[in-house]
C-alpha cells in the first residue's frame, strides 16, 4: 500500500486549526500528518502541539515565508508517496482519504480530486456538490488541463479535495508561488501530465468561506489578472494539452466575470449616490 502525507501549512490559524486537524485525524487510514507553522504569533503552534497522536508531526519556520515557499516546504518535508494539502481552515469529510487512496493505489493515476462543499466561518453548510465540472470518473491530462483553464480554479475545487504523487511534484519543481490564487491548479495541471485523473463524485472536502482567509483578502482584480497570466503560462508549458481556443475560452470567461463585477459595483455606487441625494 502506498504511503500518504497530509500536509497542513498553517499561519495565524488559531480560529480553525483544531477543527481542521480533528477532521483529518478522524480518517480511518494510515497517514502522516505534518503541520508547518509559518511563524504564527497566535495560538497556532500550541494547538498543533496539543494533539497527542503518533501520526502528527509539527514543525515551525523561524520566519514567515511567502505562501508558495511555505507550501513547498511542508510538502518537501513530508515522507509519503502520496500528498494531500489541507489549508488550515478547511475540513476533510468522513471517509475521504480512504476513497482517494483506493483510486491512487493504481499507479496509472497521477491525480484525483472530489466534489466539495462550502461552509461559513462558523462551520455551517452554505452549498454542497460543487467542483469537477465534466470531470467525473477517469480522464486524461488534456481533459484536466482544458477544464481547469476553461472553467477556472474556483469551479475545479479547493486544494483539500485533491491528492497527487510526491514524485510528480518533485519532477515539476513544486508549486509556483508568484501567482497565488491559481497556484494549486497550476500544480495540478502540471502533475496531471504524468498520468490519468480521477474525479470522485463523493463530496469529500469542505472549503471555508470566511473574512479571514487569503482568498477573501485577495482583491477581485488580482484574482482575475493572476488567472489570466496563468492561462497563458500553462499554455506555453503544456502546448500539447492546451490549444489557443482553450486559452481564448478561459480569457473570455474572465472578461465576462470582470464586466459582471463592474456592473454590480457601478450599480452599488449609483444606488449610494441616489440615497445621498434624497
Amino acid at each position: 500500500m502506498v504511503s500518504l502525507s497530509v500536509c497542513v501549512p498553517a499561519y495565524q490559524a488559531g480560529r480553525t486549526l483544531e477543527l481542521t486537524l480533528r477532521s483529518i485525524l478522524s480518517q480511518d487510514v494510515d497517514f502522516e500528518l505534518l503541520v508547518l507553522d509559518n511563524a504564527s504569533i497566535d495560538e497556532t503552534g500550541a494547538i498543533a502541539a496539543s494533539f497527542d497522536d503518533p501520526r502528527v508531526r509539527v514543525e515551525r519556520n523561524d520566519a514567515t515565508l511567502p505562501i508558495g515557499d511555505n507550501w513547498n516546504r511542508v510538502i518537501r518535508r513530508s515522507t509519503g508517496e502520496l500528498v494531500k494539502v489541507v489549508c488550515a481552515d478547511d475540513i476533510l469529510l468522513p471517509g475521504s482519504l480512504a476513497a482517494q487512496l483506493e483510486v491512487m493505489g493504481d499507479p496509472a493515476f497521477a491525480l484525483s480530486s472530489s466534489r466539495f462543499q462550502v461552509i461559513d466561518e462558523d462551520g455551517a453548510l452554505v452549498e454542497t456538490g460543487l467542483g469537477l465540472p465534466g470531470l467525473d470518473g477517469v480522464h486524461g491530462p488534456r481533459d484536466l488541463a482544458r477544464t481547469i483553464v476553461r472553467r477556472g480554479p474556483a469551479d475545479f475545487g479547493p486544494t483539500a479535495a485533491a491528492m497527487f504523487r510526491r514524485e510528480h511534484f518533485d519532477r515539476v519543481g513544486g508549486l509556483r508561488g508568484d501567482l497565488v490564487f491559481p497556484m494549486d491548479v497550476d500544480l495540478f495541471a502540471r502533475v496531471g501530465r504524468f498520468g490519468l485523473f480521477y474525479g470522485l463524485t463523493e463530496v469529500a472536502a469542505a472549503w471555508r468561506a470566511s473574512t479571514f482567509n487569503l482568498c477573501s483578502r485577495t482583491s477581485s482584480l488580482r484574482k482575475l489578472t493572476e488567472t489570466l497570466r496563468f492561462h497563458h503560462r500553462i499554455a506555453r508549458d503544456c502546448p500539447r494539452l492546451l490549444s489557443p481556443l482553450d486559452v481564448a475560452v478561459g480569457d473570455l470567461r474572465l472578461a465576462r466575470t470582470a464586466l459582471e463585477r463592474l456592473l454590480v459595483r457601478t450599480g452599488q455606487l449609483l444606488g449610494s449616490r441616489f440615497e445621498n441625494d434624497r
